[in-house]
């Protein structure tokens, strides 16, 4: 037969971000297990005589201007960023849901509070603000983290209410009042579930803003503080030896732009999971 060939199989996008997603999860598992279990290096540790050493076995990414273990430090840095940022992220989803939840349900007064609130915080852009407020708040990762969490609260705050606005117009929630069920009873069990996919999608979008905020602001050194590792501040640390180790910028580098493509994927899996429209992206 003329141009005959086997039809290759179609794979579902949702099934390939998956399986690059756990591929890249559990490749950075077998790392970790080799860097703390084999190695077992200080990633605090100064050695000078060692310093500035090459790929070994004993180093497999070598080793920085101070002697210690690149791929150890960049593990741990790793943690700092990536956990600072789930961090922030929970204690402002746990800040702007209920805020939403209220002012959406209760409406009136409390609605037009918060809405003035609102406006404030969004007359601003967020790095703006931020770097506004970790500046007169101090340097460290705690008033970082806390910085974050007044700038993110409010986005997160606006879609449940635009969702609750929208969903206790319908005739489910009509009946459940009509029921006699009271108001917390209402937003816990009918409310609750239809704004969990959309704060899910955004939250996943957000993770790779927030990564990029606290490895950024690590850099200026506003963030995570030295001789603790986070992938900013090791990009800060590398930046008077890139002429000669120009790989020790490129490896928390490529760190981030990895971390903030897998957020991605995440949050459009997420998103085709949960059937959510792209307006959660704005």
């Amino acid at each position: 037969m003329k141009g005959s060939s086997l039809p290759w199989p179609k794979v579902k996008k949702r099934g390939w971000l998956g399986v690059i997603a756990w591929m890249c999860v559990l490749l950075a598992g077998i790392v970790a297990i080799y860097a703390f279990f084999v190695l077992r290096h200080d990633p605090t540790l100064t050695n000078l005589d060692n310093r500035l050493q090459g790929i070994s076995l004993q180093h497999p990414l070598g080793t920085d201007q101070l002697g210690r273990d690149v791929l150890t430090r960049l593990l741990l840095g790793g943690q700092q960023t990536i956990g600072y940022s789930l961090l922030a992220l929970i204690v402002s989803l746990v800040i702007g849901i209920p805020f939403g939840l209220i002012s959406g349900f209760r409406r009136g007064l409390v609605d037009r509070i918060f809405m003035r609130i609102a406006d404030g915080f969004l007359a601003f852009p967020d790095t703006i603000v931020a770097i506004v407020l970790s500046g007169l708040l101090g340097a460290g990762i705690g008033n970082l983290v806390l910085a974050i969490v007044i700038v993110k609260w409010v986005s997160y705050a606006r879609l449940v209410r635009s969702t609750v606005l929208a969903e206790s117009q319908k005739d489910y929630v009509l009946i459940a009042r009509t029921n006699g069920l009271s108001s917390g009873k209402i937003m816990r069990k009918h409310l609750f579930p239809h704004i969990a996919g959309h704060v899910l999608v955004l939250a996943s979008l957000d993770l790779g803003k927030v990564i990029l905020l606290i490895s950024a602001f690590s850099y200026i050194g506003l963030g995570v503080q030295p001789p603790t590792p986070e992938w900013g501040a090791m990009l800060n640390d590398a930046r008077p030896y890139f002429q000669s180790k120009p790989e020790f910028m490129i490896y928390p580098g490529l760190a981030i732009v990895i971390a903030v493509l897998l957020t991605n994927m995440l949050g459009d899996y997420l998103r085709d999971r949960f059937d959510v429209k792209k307006e959660v992206q704005s």
